[in-house]
């Protein structure tokens, strides 16, 4: 039940960005297939938001071991430069998604190491490849934009199956797999307690360390599907603006979502939640016309607002709700709290 009270903020949240839509776009919450594909406003909420979906998904679960990776948004580049330069050479598309992906991974391994491994603060250690990847990526690119034009591997980014965007279906099965290990396994707990006290955790005989590079790399990894979601959807990879800024966004769904920074608690839902907020409200600075010169400062704020309406504190104070003093509570409860 506390779970699901944390979820009514950002679901009416979300429930009012699409008011909103609605207002400005005739036909917005209209879906209907053509030629065998689902298509509607919505449809391309989820198809475009799949990506940071999946990095925010990645994003929960190092922030609830207290850390912080702003590295995600380089291995999203990384990954779609490497798999477009495979492909580009006739390497096959297997061959390029597992490359991509098996160094997504390592770079999320790197990651973890320094972290726990050296002691780096997680800020920093994934500072340093934030800086260094996207260097990287333009260095497999040659500081060219690849073009592919591979049928099997659009099917990633913005192919179709059984009528639904394969990106969505994509995100639904990382989604299902990483709820079933965390929350119907011992996984969960585990990564809330390290997000708690890691000494303690280890003292317990919880190796930490392990778990802390785990989530690095599975942030990574999920980076590293993003990134081919992205350039398989514009058949293209750019190492220098593919996933710019997408840690960002993806640290503000998780806070949006109810994780808290500090570690511990996290909430799959809630990031899921936070993810789509932030794609809708991309949809909505289009449909309402705002400036493109002022749409990241329109963003900032409207962000903002959200992160206060969630914040209790906040609440208390706009609607001067305040705890009773000990003197004003009745009787009973006085004897009660004595006994």
């Amino acid at each position: 039940m506390a779970a699901m009270r944390r979820l009514i903020w950002p679901l009416l949240i979300l429930a009012a960005l699409l008011l909103v839509n609605v207002a400005f776009i005739p036909g917005f919450l209209s879906i209907e297939v053509r030629e065998g594909h689902l298509y509607g406003s919505l449809i391309d909420i989820l198809r475009f938001g799949a990506p940071l979906i999946l990095v925010s998904l990645g994003m929960t679960l190092v922030i609830a071991t207290g850390g912080i990776d702003l590295s995600v948004g380089s291995v999203v580049a990384i990954s779609g430069a490497l798999a477009c330069l495979q492909i580009s050479q006739d390497q096959g598309v297997f061959i390029a998604i597992v490359l991509a992906l098996g160094l997504s991974v390592l770079l999320g391994a790197w990651n973890g190491f320094l972290v726990a491994g050296i002691g780096i603060q997680p800020i920093i250690a994934t500072l340093i490849l934030m800086v260094a990847g996207r260097g990287l990526a333009q260095l497999i690119t040659d500081g060219q934009i690849i073009t592919v034009n591979d049928p099997a591997y659009k099917l990633i980014g913005g192919g179709y199956w059984l009528t639904v965007p394969f990106g969505v279906l994509i995100v639904l099965a990382v989604l299902a797999i990483t709820a079933f290990l965390t929350r119907r396994l011992a996984l969960g707990l585990l990564i809330e307690s390290v997000g708690g006290n890691a000494e303690a955790s280890r003292l317990a005989g919880i190796r930490s360390r392990g778990i802390i590079v785990m989530v690095y790399a599975f942030a990574a990894l999920c980076a590293g599907v993003a990134g081919l979601m992205i350039s398989s959807n514009v058949s293209s990879a750019d190492g220098n603006n593919a996933g710019l800024w997408i840690e960002l966004d993806a640290i503000l769904a998780v806070v949006i979502g109810g994780t808290s920074l500090a570690g511990g608690r996290f909430s799959l839902g809630g990031t899921v939640l936070g993810a789509l907020i932030i794609q809708t409200l991309t949809t909505t600075i289009y449909s309402i016309g705002v400036p493109p010169e002022t749409t990241l400062l329109f963003k900032a704020l409207v962000v903002a607002v959200v992160c206060l309406v969630q914040s209790p504190a906040f609440r208390d104070k706009v609607f001067h709700r305040r705890r009773r003093p000990p003197s004003a509570r009745p009787a009973e409860e006085k004897v009660r709290v004595t006994a």
